[in-house]
């Protein structure tokens, strides 16, 4: 039986470079020896709390030390981690807890209200993180920190992610240490080029698995330094970068654009070699902004929770192309299926529009205790993702829109990314998001959600009239946005998506 375990990420780089710069967070400084130790030390007081192997324990942090130090302990003590996104409620935290079963809460002293709330109501033990805490205590006075990690069966699971539940509750995706380890270092050194003396910003949310695969796990394997911002703005992250001398960003479109904006009013700017967008689909306007500022390229990839997540990236190797995702990882077969079929996974040939399914060594065992949202899921050997997309001859893969985001509007389909796409070079618009809403004569309306670009000339300020003459231009007669709002700022999830349902909810009652 093949052993393996994501401890192995960071036990490995404190045998090997024991004295290389592992983690930055502020003034904190620490080796890959360093942090292995904490971890160990937090190890042996898990096993100390009668923490056994394949029990559960829900890890509640923002992207300081904390986070990587007491996931890779809950590893190392062969348990299973459970991130929780930091922007649930306390009730949204209990279903967390009661759905994985967790034993134990680890929180951050700013989450421990939340979490307290959910611990007692389901009856979980909570223990707040920090040196200080009575957790850090247990781990200080752990009568033996662990020698080494519990190495557990490879498909064993590792870590289950709570998906965003835009279908109803959020489920728990399982994922194995063979699938997170393969995720990490085919991330590192296949699709991309991850070299010991790179320095990556850990800008995006550890607790989401783009942040926890791309920027913690997949920096570590290759021995690369981590420097963690707590909270995402874009001039402190811009100033960060030169100061630490980052070559490494990892974000989603949100950020890019953030950081494309601030750029003008920076005294200096990072040297970038590695750019990876990934989260939600990136426009290219946005990309060729970005770029221009930075003089960096963006390799804009596409994954799921249920992917470990990376499926498919633009890779040095295959040439990047804007407005795609790339060609599928290393071992992971990406192709397009027919979006009607239930139950069986029909191919399409190349150039047709279809559902994105996804196949190898990044799927996940299942959904959590659901047995039936796992079977609709894996189909035939396959990931059903959700997503329409189509491959060209090349074999680049394009992401057109979710399958429900589509619009259909008097019986045509309007693919709100494309209308987006559109909008975003109008130069008085600094965001936007495409939803339909109810009509009475066209079944769905185009709505767009715009958000006004900040230091706007008068002239170019668009009103909803100019917004939608504008779009007239550029779209089909039933593609265009017959309905357009105005928002101060889109609203996001803890993964930074634009939350559509929300702006459905929202525009719906209006």
């Amino acid at each position: 039986m093949a052993t393996l375990s994501v401890a192995a990420v960071l036990a490995e780089n404190a045998r090997r470079r024991p004295d290389k710069e592992a983690l930055v967070e502020g003034d904190l400084r620490l080796t890959f020896a360093e942090v292995w130790r904490r971890a160990r030390a937090q190890a042996g007081a898990l096993v100390g709390l009668d923490v056994r192997p394949g029990d559960r324990v829900a890890l509640m942090a923002p992207n300081t030390a904390d986070f990587p130090v007491a996931y890779y302990a809950v590893a190392a003590a062969g348990a299973v981690v459970v991130p929780v996104h930091l922007l649930l409620s306390a009730a949204e935290v209990e279903h967390v807890l009661r759905d994985s079963g967790a034993t134990l809460l680890l929180c951050h002293p700013a989450q421990a209200e939340t979490g307290a709330a959910a611990a007692r109501a389901t009856g979980v033990r909570m223990l707040t993180l920090g040196d200080e805490s009575e957790f850090g205590q247990l781990a200080a006075a752990a009568a033996e920190p662990l020698p080494s990690y519990v190495t557990r069966n490879a498909d064993d699971p590792a870590v289950v992610f709570y998906t965003s539940g835009t279908t109803g509750v959020p489920k728990g995706a399982v994922l194995s240490h063979f699938n997170l380890v393969m995720n990490a270092t085919v991330n590192a050194f296949d699709a991309n080029d991850i070299r010991p003396d790179d320095v990556a910003l850990g800008a995006l949310p550890l607790f989401h698995a783009f942040g926890q695969t791309v920027s913690l796990n997949s920096t570590w394997r290759a021995g690369a330094t981590l420097v963690l911002l707590p909270r995402f703005d874009a001039a402190r992250a811009i100033e960060l970068m030169v100061k630490e001398g980052v070559n490494t960003f990892h974000g989603v479109p949100t950020m890019f654009v953030a950081l494309a904006a601030a750029a003008p009013g920076a005294e200096a700017l990072p040297e970038l070699r590695v750019c990876i967008s990934g989260g939600a689909s990136l426009p290219v306007a946005v990309l060729e902004r970005f770029e221009e500022a930075f003089g960096a390229k963006i390799y804009e990839g596409y994954g799921l929770s249920e992917t470990s997540p990376a499926a498919a990236v633009n890779q040095p190797v295959f040439g990047a192309r804007p407005g795609t995702i790339g060609h599928p990882l290393w071992g992971v077969d990406v192709e397009i299926a027919r979006a009607e079929v239930e139950g069986a996974v029909e191919l399409l040939p190349p150039g047709e529009l279809g559902e994105v399914v996804v196949r190898g060594h990044n799927v996940f065992s299942g959904y959590l205790g659901r047995p039936e949202a796992t079977a609709e899921a894996l189909v035939d050997g396959w990931f059903r993702t959700g997503d329409l997309g189509t491959k060209d001859e090349d074999g680049f893969l394009r992401i057109v829109d979710r399958k429900k985001d589509v619009i259909i509007r008097g019986g045509y389909n309007v693919y709100p990314r494309e209308v987006e796409e559109v909008l975003m070079r109008h130069p008085g618009i600094a965001q936007v998001a495409v939803i339909g809403l109810p009509d009475a004569l066209h079944g769905e309306e185009v709505c767009a959600v715009v958000v006004r670009a900040p230091g706007t000339a008068p002239d170019a300020v668009p009103d909803a009239a100019g917004v939608t003459e504008w779009s007239k231009q550029h779209l089909g007669r039933h593609k265009y946005p017959r309905r357009v709002e105005f928002a101060d700022e889109l609203p996001l999830g803890p993964s930074m998506k634009v939350l559509k349902r929300e702006l459905r909810a929202t525009y719906t009652e209006r």
